[in-house]
């Protein structure tokens, strides 16, 4: 879509489809605001960018796997504001915010029906922001089956009773969008560790953020990872790798949940070398990166250690770059599969991974 030819990603966090919810009534208006941190400042063209359909398999499937296709549901109003900094757990009161807030729109209309599976964005609107502020995004909606992000570290709030209530079940735009002129646009797909799970909250303090701070205002930096994914989801080509193929270069990080899942060996392997293949195809350049540690029982150490062999001695060929994230994630030794600052890694781990694949990443641009 032409979305893409025009903008880029300026917010470091994850926001994306992991599971749905049904709400009580499917003519009930939600009212529900989330928060996005801005990676560079400037005046650009904004528009936010959402998709209508499950990107990645929730656990063990048994609540929602990827692909999984939303019924239509409604927008009834969109708008969006500006502030300097915002809690987890308190929704900043309007008098806060540092602008009123503008309407949003989809081909000049204020409504929008969703439809199963839709790709769309909103009209483009102006927007003069700083480096590190807050777009503030208002949604009024309603449906009886509607995506969201559970594992989300990005704050959200539901308006219930006049009083703004930490509530995650909002739909989010998956791209917060400027047109922005960046040298390269530069990707991460993954699963948990990749969106930042073992970091707090609305911090920014997961790997990628950590890169888009060390290289800077040149690229545009997009984290796509999603909690409990795999890449047997990524490899099924739907409409969360359809999101990768439109960049630049791309760090690939998966193979922690096909292992905790049970995925065999040559299934794990199966799925890495679709995703490269599909990614290599539009021409992408592709980083694939290490298996991380995560405390695996012996059995799963032992598929951990087939496929970090697989990774570095075969698929590495068909790629631009690897990655080798066990050298300093990993406690080492004899116990190489334990990690060394959490199986989902703390804000050190983070900034030490940040810090080297930035250096790494250097080389490609």
């Amino acid at each position: 879509m032409d979305f893409y030819k025009n903008f880029t990603s300026n917010c470091a966090g994850s926001a994306a489809n992991q599971l749905c919810f049904y709400p009580e009534s499917k003519d009930e208006i939600l009212t529900s605001r989330c928060f996005f941190k801005v990676t560079e400042g400037g005046e650009y063209n904004y528009s936010f960018l959402f998709t209508n359909t499950v990107d990645s398999t929730f656990g063990d499937g048994s609540l929602c796997r990827c692909n999984v296709v939303p019924d239509e549901w409604q927008i009834k109003s969109l708008a969006v504001s500006k502030c300097s900094e915002c809690s987890n757990e308190k929704m900043p009161v309007d008098d806060e915010l540092e602008s009123s807030f503008i309407q949003l729109t989809f081909d000049s209309k204020i409504e929008k029906t969703v439809a199963p599976a839709e790709i769309f964005a909103t009209d483009p609107i102006k927007m003069n922001l700083k480096k590190g502020e807050f777009l503030c995004f208002e949604m009024e909606f309603c449906g009886r089956m509607i995506p969201y992000h559970e594992e989300t570290l990005l704050p959200v709030f539901r308006k219930e009773n006049d009083k703004w209530i930490p509530n995650v079940k909002m739909p989010l735009p998956a791209m917060i969008g400027c047109d922005r002129e960046v040298q390269k646009r530069i990707t991460f797909i993954g699963d948990s560790i990749t969106q930042g799970c073992g970091t707090p909250k609305n911090k920014y303090l997961h790997y990628s953020a950590f890169v888009a701070e060390n290289l800077g205002k040149d690229y545009a930096f997009w984290n796509i990872g999603i909690g409990y994914a795999r890449g047997n989801d990524a490899a099924t080509d739907g409409a969360w790798l359809d999101k990768a193929k439109n960049t630049d270069i791309i760090t690939v990080c998966f193979g922690v949940n096909d292992i905790l899942q049970g995925f065999t060996v040559e299934q794990i392997k199966q799925s890495l070398s679709t995703i490269v293949k599909k990614l290599k195809e539009k021409g992408i350049t592709v980083i694939l990166q290490t298996v991380p540690p995560f405390d695996y029982d012996e059995k799963n150490t032992a598929t951990w250690l087939q496929v970090n062999e697989y990774i570095s001695t075969v698929l590495y060929k068909e790629v631009d770059g690897l990655f080798d994230t066990v050298q300093f994630l990993s406690v080492g030794g004899d116990t190489p599969q334990m990690s060394l600052y959490g199986p989902h890694p703390n804000e050190t781990g983070h900034k030490i991974w940040g810090e080297k694949l930035s250096d790494y990443l250097k080389k490609f641009l």
